[in-house]
């Protein structure tokens, strides 16, 4: 089973991107799905997560009220929308699948994990 993602690319300040994460080899419609983001020098940051009914969802407090996750669980695809893009939110972006068909309390566990796909913010 894969996770690959696509929709990365060069934006400016203030832009937005729609990320999506399509999953191959096995349904991950009983799976938590979850972004995370690295920068160059940088440990890997959680972004966001929802759980598998899609449901429920949370952030990091430094994307909170300017991306949304979503899922769908028929095309096997989990969705990251950023707006209002800054600078700081250049990374690669990777998205995760936890095995969990309940509640989410937060950041998720990689069981699966894409290769990532860049996003750059220019000022």
């Amino acid at each position: 089973a894969q996770l690959v993602e696509s929709g990365g690319g060069l934006v400016q300040a203030g832009d937005s991107l729609r990320l999506s994460c399509v999953g191959s080899g096995r349904s991950f419609s009983d799976y938590a799905m979850g972004w995370f983001r690295q920068a160059p020098g940088k440990e890997r940051e959680f972004v966001a997560s929802i759980d598998w009914r899609g449901a429920t969802s949370y952030y990091s407090d430094s994307v909170k009220g300017r991306f949304t996750i979503s899922r769908d669980n028929a095309k096997n695809a989990v969705y990251l929308q950023m707006n209002s893009l800054k600078p700081e939110d250049t990374a690669v972006y990777s998205c995760a699948a936890q095995r969990l068909s309940g509640p989410i309390g937060g950041p998720i566990r990689r069981d699966y994990w894409g290769q990532g796909t860049q996003v750059t913010v220019s000022s």
